[in-house]
C-alpha cells in the first residue's frame, strides 16, 4: 500500500487514467450516444475540479494521499468533495495524511476484497479547523476492530467523533482544530 511514489509511476497512472476517459468518450462517440458522451465529460470536469481544490488547500501530503488512493490496490473506491476552500495553513499536513494512510490500512483490512467497497470524504476547510465527513458503504467483516480504531486516541488534536457502524455502513467525523496546531 505505501508505494514510493516517483514521478514517473505518477505520470504513468495519469496518462494511464486520461487514456481510458478517452476511449470511453471515443466508444460512446462511435456507438452514437452523444448524451453520455456529454455526460462523461461533465463527470470529468468535476473530478477535475474537485482536484483542484484539494491541491489548493495547502495540505500537499493528504491531498497526494487522496489522489493517488485509487491506484494502490486498496478493496474500495475513493471520492472525495471539498466543500470549503478555506487554506488549511495551520493543519500539520504530516499528521492528517498519517493518519488517513492508517485508516486507509485499517479500513483495508476489515472489509470484504471484491465487494462493492465505496469510500466518500467530504472536506470541510475552515477559520477554525478542517473536518472530514467520512461515509463507507460496503461490506465491513470485523466492525468491532473498526470501531477499537476509531476510539482509540489520536495524535495532537485529531479528533473521531459521531462514529456509525454496522457490517454495510460506517459514518463519522474526523476534526483537526487550527488553533491548537500552531507550528
Amino acid at each position: 500500500m505505501n508505494k514510493d511514489w516517483n514521478t514517473i509511476d505518477f505520470l504513468r497512472h495519469v496518462r494511464h487514467d486520461w487514456l481510458n476517459k478517452i476511449q470511453l468518450i471515443k466508444g460512446n462517440l462511435d456507438l452514437n450516444k452523444p448524451d453520455r458522451v456529454k455526460e462523461i465529460i461533465n463527470e470529468i470536469i468535476t473530478e477535475t475540479k474537485q482536484e483542484a481544490k484539494l491541491s489548493n488547500l495547502d495540505i500537499p501530503q493528504f491531498a497526494t494521499k487522496l489522489l493517488i488512493a485509487n491506484w494502490e490496490n486498496y478493496h474500495f473506491r475513493l471520492e472525495y468533495e471539498v466543500l470549503a476552500e478555506e487554506k488549511c495553513q495551520l493543519t500539520e499536513d504530516d499528521i492528517l495524511t498519517s493518519w488517513i494512510t492508517l485508516f486507509f490500512q485499517t479500513l483495508n483490512q476489515h472489509i470484504k476484497p471484491f465487494a462493492d467497497n465505496h469510500l466518500f470524504i467530504s472536506i470541510h476547510s475552515m477559520e477554525e479547523g478542517l473536518r472530514l465527513y467520512v461515509d463507507f458503504n460496503g461490506v465491513l467483516v470485523n466492525t468491532e476492530s473498526m470501531s477499537s480504531f476509531l476510539q482509540q486516541p489520536f495524535p495532537k488534536h485529531l479528533v473521531v467523533e459521531n462514529t456509525e457502524i454496522s457490517d454495510k455502513e460506517l459514518v463519522f467525523e474526523v476534526w483537526m482544530n487550527r488553533e491548537k496546531t500552531g507550528k
